[in-house]
């Protein structure tokens, strides 16, 4: 075993251009007023290593341009697609007019665990929420389910952008794993 190089690293990934016109995984994520300008860093690096389709910044979470946001993104700004919307209903609304399934990312008293998405659940927007509070009660209602993170310890919750890592990547294997890939 050897340790991959930077250069071995990059002759495995795509270039910016190539990321902008490949087809993604039929995963987004709708950022429900998450408050930490590293936090949004975080989930933008995560949504590219995932290769999400988009990600929709709403409400007060900051966005870019943003020095903070650009630090810990490390360049996942300009290879993620995505956009600013002020009203994260608007946004869950626009997904499910479009046909695309709507879940939550949160404990509620009928959630289903993270692992077990289907084929069905895709395409597929999860929605996270802010740091504290989680997601405001009138978007949760609004979406078509609910998905969680089981806690087998003590604390009740992750770092958002944690639990983002730990979801988007689960949606992506059963994504790929459902259509063959």
């Amino acid at each position: 075993m050897k340790k991959l190089t930077h250069g071995d690293i990059l002759q495995q990934r795509l270039t910016v251009e190539d990321a902008l016109k490949t087809e993604r995984h039929p995963v987004s994520l709708i950022v429900d007023n998450v408050r930490s300008l590293y936090n949004v860093g975080s989930i933008f690096r995560t949504a590219d290593a995932a290769f999400l389709k988009e990600l929709v910044l709403c409400g007060y979470t900051p966005h870019p341009p943003r020095i903070e946001i650009e630090k810990t993104a490390l360049g996942a700004v300009d290879t993620v697609p995505w956009k600013y919307n002020s009203n994260t209903l608007d946004a869950v609304e626009s997904f499910k007019n479009a046909g695309v399934k709507v879940l939550a990312v949160e404990l509620t008293n009928s959630g289903k665990s993270y692992d077990e998405l289907t084929r069905g659940d895709f395409p597929l927007a999860l929605v996270i929420g802010n740091e504290i509070t989680g997601i405001n009660d009138e978007v949760l209602t609004a979406c078509d389910g609910a998905i969680e993170i089981p806690m087998y310890g003590v604390k009740h919750s992750l770092n958002v952008s944690v639990a983002t890592g730990i979801v988007l990547f689960e949606a992506v294997r059963k994504w790929r794993l459902v259509a063959g890939k």
